[in-house]
């Protein structure tokens, strides 16, 4: 839920638990006027919709806005930046699974795409050719309703237990994808987190909260030059 309609119901709510019989004209106009401001205000601003598995949720975090596109929304908002940062990361996403949900998300209007999946494919030995497969047909739908929309891709990287000859054909997708469809890359989504078990949460693969800041300083020093 975006920020405008919440205001709109906060402010409905006061209305009625608040004001007696004889206000309720005159306040209601007002909430009418001041949910009109930040529906206005909201759709003037350009989307920056991240796509992605449970590290752009936020799984395991107490809260979703400490994952790291809830950090980099606040420096959005602090930068004032005329964006709105919506996070649509699912735990549990495959590439294949992204590529049957990215029409969904397509229905609405986005002037940035970041694209971050792959590692549940990594994690399960799928076919390398058969990632990089989904990952086209994500970007090429996305490329297709929006032909102006600015395209990064957030690199990721598999454990060593998974053989040399995988770990690097996996490694190569992306630096790959990004230079075949012009996209802005960041190599390595986790670099400074993966692997140090301070900044991950128990399973050694989710990043902590301060593990996320890591991340969102990462894809901060690529995104912004996008925006």
């Amino acid at each position: 839920m975006n920020k405008a309609l919440l205001t709109g119901i906060f402010l409905t709510c006061l209305t009625f638990a608040g004001c007696g019989n004889g206000a309720k004209s005159s306040n209601n106009n007002e909430t009418q006027a001041a949910t009109e401001a930040a529906k206005t205000d909201s759709a003037a601003k350009k989307i920056v919709l991240f796509f992605g598995d449970s590290l752009t949720a936020g799984y395991g975090l107490d809260n979703q806005e400490d994952a790291f596109p809830g950090v980099i929304s606040r420096r959005v908002d602090s930068l004032k930046l005329p964006y709105k940062v919506i996070n649509a990361g699912l735990s549990g996403e495959t590439t294949a699974g992204g590529n049957g949900r990215i029409s969904w998300l397509l229905k609405q209007k986005i002037d940035v795409f970041v694209l971050e999946l792959g590692a549940n494919d990594g994690l399960r030995g799928i076919p390398v050719n058969e990632t990089a497969k989904n990952l086209q047909s994500i970007i090429d739908k996305v490329k297709a309703k929006y032909p102006d929309a600015k395209l990064v891709l957030l690199g990721m990287q598999v454990p060593p237990n998974m053989g040399t000859d995988y770990t690097d054909k996996f490694k190569n997708i992306f630096p790959n994808l990004a230079k075949k469809n012009n996209m802005a890359l960041v190599p390595f989504l986790l670099q400074g987190v993966g692997g140090v078990p301070s900044l991950n949460q128990g399973d050694g693969i989710h990043p902590t909260a301060q593990g996320a800041k890591i991340v969102a300083n990462t894809v901060w020093s690529v995104l912004k030059n996008e925006l």
